[in-house]
């Protein structure tokens, strides 16, 4: 996507090897490209979020699997990259999606072959998510278009929550890769971003992103979306996921279940949109899905300063469950399916 007319991807290796990632704790102030040089950056740069988003934590983690070969490729270096990475964080799909993927490929082969192998793997996988983010757009593009047809005279509002853009991703993004291709195509958009709190997400990034790429958009605060979507502001909701369960059900942020609450009881279109690396044909459904919980510190602190009495205890799931009930398609690179056991079945394993 564009950055100032720019094109730029989230990550990708630079000319001596090293990972160059966006790191995205340091928008919306900084753009700023960080280098990873050993697995261990690259777990620790998926832990604190410099990089996030299912999507890209799955790439980034096949990147930090490429390092470490290129400094260990014995089985156990191999075997060591996995577990590391694989214990960063615990809810996204892809993550371990991405690892079994470069694990299959690397493990059969002789030591020596594995650092190149690991690297062109490492960047087919990066490409593999622009395709399919690509094809979501593709796919999630008739949404939009179909609302504008009844919406004469004014834009399409969309809600969003997070950030499920180009930033989640490598490029394009998930949710946000129908907003791209209906401004492309002419569609006229506005974006309502929520501002996720406690990392605010939707606030630093995807206001960020949306900007760069002149898209135009609305910031609110979490609490003001339910207001929105009984007011007749919203016309349809796009949101990411982190996982998607056997029967439906829908991990991602926390706060997006109330959003497809709210969302059903007004009744505004709820659409997921996620590549199939995220469907989990394994997880039979949501109460399955392991929830991140991350530090009270994200709730207490704000930039370093605390909002609440020191010593105030605090609660941090990182993510939610919506049941599949509430959700009204799922949008993957593949089409359009039903978020119901038989729509997901159709999806490959």
């Amino acid at each position: 996507m564009l950055v100032d007319g720019v094109p730029m991807r989230t990550i990708g290796f630079g000319a001596d090897g090293s990972v160059e990632v966006i790191d995205q704790t340091r928008l919306p102030l900084d753009l700023v490209v960080r280098m990873w040089s050993t697995v261990e950056d690259a777990a620790v740069g998926i832990e604190t979020m410099e990089v996030r988003g299912a999507p890209l934590i799955g790439v980034a983690a096949a990147h930090g699997v490429a390092l470490a070969m290129a400094e260990d490729p014995s089985l156990d270096g191999l075997g060591a990259a996995v577990d590391r990475l694989t214990a960063t964080r615990p809810t996204a799909a892809n993550l371990r999606w991405a690892l079994q993927r470069m694990d299959d490929a690397l493990r059969p082969l002789d030591s020596m072959d594995r650092p190149g192998a690991a690297m062109a793997l490492a960047e087919r996988l990066a490409d593999e998510d622009v395709a399919a983010c690509q094809a979501m757009g593709d796919a999630g593009l008739p949404l939009l278009t179909a609302i504008a047809e009844q919406r004469v005279g004014r834009p399409v509002r969309v809600m969003t929550h997070c950030n499920a853009g180009w930033l989640a991703a490598v490029d394009w993004g998930t949710a946000l890769a129908p907003v791209y291709r209906a401004v492309e195509a002419g569609v006229a958009v506005e974006v309502w971003v929520s501002e996720t709190r406690p990392r605010n997400q939707g606030a630093s990034l995807t206001a960020w992103e949306l900007g760069a790429h002149g898209v135009p958009h609305t910031l609110v605060v979490d609490n003001a979306c339910g207001h929105l979507l009984a007011t007749g502001q919203v016309d349809v909701v796009l949101v990411g996921a982190d996982r998607v369960a056997a029967n439906g059900d829908v991990a991602n942020k926390v706060g997006t279940y109330l959003k497809a609450l709210a969302a059903d009881a007004n009744g505004v279109p709820f659409h997921v949109v996620a590549p199939t690396s995220t469907v989990d044909h394994r997880c039979p459904d949501g109460a399955a899905i392991p929830i991140e919980e991350r530090s009270p510190d994200e709730v207490t602190h704000l930039a370093g300063r605390p909002i609440a009495p020191l010593g105030t205890s605090a609660a941090n799931p990182a993510f939610d469950v919506t049941p599949a009930a509430l959700v009204t398609s799922l949008v993957t690179e593949r089409g359009i399916v039903a978020c119901t056991p038989e729509g997901i079945a159709t999806l490959p394993r």
